[in-house]
């Protein structure tokens, strides 16, 4: 019997805010014994930081000096990544709306992009991974042995966000407002917009359960294994 390890895979979800890869990516990749790294977080780790040393969202070369200065890692536990910012655990910080507001403008500067997928090409290079983000499949690992595209209608996106962050009445009126922002900025910013690889497999979780997602992706690595 052939007892050779598989190789690991570079695995890339890519998709809108709402369509649930961080959720998908997580659990396939505890699935999968791999680690999951979220492009995401880590932007969301440099909004912070900006917002800590009040550095402007639209100054690109300070937000660029910024990255480079900072230190943001990526540790693996069994509920999720610990996020870490110059050694200080910010996972939940990360997660508040200012800095999810921030993360989506900072993210537009094509020279804070060019350090980012250099961080994170680097921590994936040598496989084992899965990665979501808008980019991944495009730009950060265009040679992804599986790339998907996680998308969902726009309404059940704003419904998800909501639900998630148990927001009701006039929040979540603004909250779906910064969502379809938050869309349009990135479908139509200059570096690295987001959209489908040419080869990725575009999966619309508008009416799958979180289950039923997962297992599709599952189905389509075991087809890349074979």
């Amino acid at each position: 019997m052939d007892a050779t390890p598989a190789r690991k895979l570079i695995i890339a979800i890519d998709g809108p805010a709402g369509a649930g890869k961080s959720t998908i990516a997580s659990r396939l990749a505890r699935k999968l014994g791999y680690t999951n790294l979220e492009s995401g977080a880590m932007y969301r780790a440099l909004a912070l930081k900006a917002i800590e040393w009040d550095v402007s969202f639209d100054d690109e070369k300070a937000l660029r000096k910024l990255a480079e200065q900072a230190r943001i890692g990526l540790e693996p536990t069994i509920g999720g990544n610990r996020v870490l910012l110059d050694g200080r655990d910010v996972s939940t910080r990360i997660r508040d709306r200012d800095v999810t507001e921030a993360a989506s403008r900072v993210s537009v500067h094509p020279a804070v992009r060019e350090w980012m997928v250099a961080r994170q090409q680097e921590m994936g290079k040598d496989g084992g991974v899965v990665m979501e983000g808008r980019d991944i499949g495009t730009k950060v690992f265009p040679h992804a042995d599986l790339k998907v595209f996680l998308d969902a209608d726009p309404v059940v996106r704003e419904q998800r966000r909501l639900d998630q962050n148990k927001i009701k009445g006039p929040s979540a009126q603004s909250m779906a407002a910064e969502l379809r922002e938050r869309d349009l900025r990135d479908r139509t910013r200059a570096a690295s917009p987001l959209k489908a690889a040419d080869d990725a497999v575009v999966i619309d979780s508008t009416n799958l359960s979180e289950d039923e997602v997962l297992n599709k992706i599952e189905g389509l690595v075991q087809e890349k294994r074979r």
